[in-house]
């Protein structure tokens, strides 16, 4: 038996008052889209409907979708029963059609897998249905006596009988393809709403028999505006979190920890309150991040340690540290037992093997060799207001405190530069560089400024 599903992603989301598709917006580092389509059991044919920026939407659906996706524009969205009969076109030799909302994050696979199990032993249709403690705005699932479902009807189509039934429809189904297809092309306008409602199949198919899988009442939930978007993504986080140290990562506070679907952290690594880990971050065994720190694309290799940091698409090596209270920016690399300390910014440049830039500083395209020591308030000048230039900083050198390295400049290994310096030319291996003016002494100047300012 061949399977398929239909996901339907044209909706315009108009609570949303967003320029940006309903399905595209992101909770806990995935857009909904993609939460959907991750959710899928294994399948032999996915199919998205597309509509409101469809371009956006179709990039979205082949990132996050299997191999071999197709994609179906809906021009005008004229209903759900109207997208799943344009669907309906891209399903030849497929038995049993899974449909499934583009807005229902927390649908998991094995939910999804136990629907289509149980549609293999119903009829024409297999429903997803919940009781959750208000069912407003939700279709309402109407049973005969006996308990066979006979059909849905819309919360806005509903009276007052039918608005007193609890249990909804999802909008998660199971179809046997050539029912359906024969029930999609009788569909009518004939409601409030002046669309196709895939609902109405439903009630067409009752007599070929309709069977229902209760799910529990978050997994199905949609999100029709932003602030159901806040509460999707904390119960998405949740999730993560709670894998994360089942599996040996140590989160000491799940409140205020935030990390991405697309986040990797090894068993052994320590997060403290105020963490968040977001997009492609990887951390290794040991490593320490927080408290408060924000690390986006950034590799954290093991025992490095983290603390009140703004880390952007950096890596820190073996036994580093970083912060408190430093910025690496694209392209910052620590290596190993290095360190970037208080106030400290790190763009585009290498901090070499047990280096340290302790404070205040600017490390801006730079290479820093091993065991070099920079004096607080170093600043490596690499921008002419034209072009950047490098600056290179051999093994073994020390720079002395408010020195200004102005790029391009090498520091030869083990060279030495006096504190208050601004460094224009390279200063060869072993020598120290000074340029600062001879100081003067100008005895007696305060007592004759003081009786100035009297008289």
């Amino acid at each position: 038996m061949t399977t398929a599903a239909v996901v339907l992603a044209a909706g315009q989301g108009v609570r949303f008052n967003s320029a940006l598709p309903k399905v595209l917006h992101e909770a806990a580092g995935r857009p909904l889209l993609g939460w959907v389509l991750r959710a899928l059991p294994p399948l032999d044919r996915v199919v998205v409907v597309v509509g409101r920026d469809a371009a956006a939407v179709r990039a979205a659906a082949v990132q996050w979708g299997p191999d071999g996706l197709v994609v179906v524009e809906q021009p005008q969205q004229r209903g759900t029963g109207h997208a799943v009969r344009l669907a309906a076109a891209a399903l030849d030799g497929i038995d049993t059609v899974l449909v499934v909302p583009g807005d229902t994050p927390l649908l998991d696979e094995r939910l999804l897998a136990g629907l289509l199990d149980r549609h293999a032993a119903s009829g024409a249709v297999t429903l997803l249905t919940a009781t959750p403690a208000d069912p407003t705005g939700y279709g309402r699932v109407k049973r005969d006596e006996g308990g066979d479902i006979v059909g849905i009807v819309e919360h806005r189509d509903a009276d007052a009988a039918e608005l007193a039934i609890r249990e909804v429809n999802t909008s998660v189904y199971a179809f046997q393809t050539r029912p359906l297809r024969i029930a999609l092309e009788r569909l009518t306008t004939h409601n409030e709403q002046g669309e196709e409602y895939l609902t109405d199949v439903v009630g067409a198919l009752a007599g070929s028999g309709v069977g229902s899988v209760q799910a529990p009442t978050q997994a199905a939930e949609g999100v029709n505006d932003r602030a159901q978007l806040a509460v999707v993504a904390q119960q998405l986080r949740r999730r993560i979190l709670h894998d994360l140290m089942v599996a040996g990562v140590t989160v000491i506070d799940p409140a205020t920890t935030y990390v991405d679907a697309g986040v990797s952290v090894a068993a052994g690594a320590v997060r403290l309150p105020g963490t968040h880990l977001q997009g492609r971050t990887r951390v290794a065994p040991g490593a320490v991040i927080g408290p408060d720190s924000r690390l986006v694309d950034t590799v954290v290799e093991r025992d490095a340690q983290i603390s009140y940091s703004v880390l952007l698409e950096a890596s820190v090596g073996v036994g580093a540290s970083v912060g408190p209270f430093a910025y690496l920016r694209p392209g910052a690399r620590l290596e190993g037992g290095a360190k970037a300390g208080t106030f400290v910014e790190v763009k585009n440049s290498t901090v070499g093997e047990g280096s340290k830039v302790p404070h205040l500083s600017y490390i801006g395209d730079t290479t820093i060799g091993r065991g070099v020591n920079v004096g607080a308030a170093t600043v490596t000048v690499n921008y002419d207001g034209y072009d950047k230039h490098r600056t290179v900083i051999g093994d073994g050198a020390r720079i002395g405190s408010d020195t200004m390295l102005v790029a391009p400049v090498t520091v030869g290994d083990g060279a030495y530069t006096g504190a208050g310096s601004v460094i224009t030319s390279d200063v060869p291996p072993g020598a120290l560089a000074v340029e600062r003016a001879q100081q003067r002494i100008v005895e007696g100047y305060a007592e004759r400024r003081r009786r100035r300012h009297e008289a």
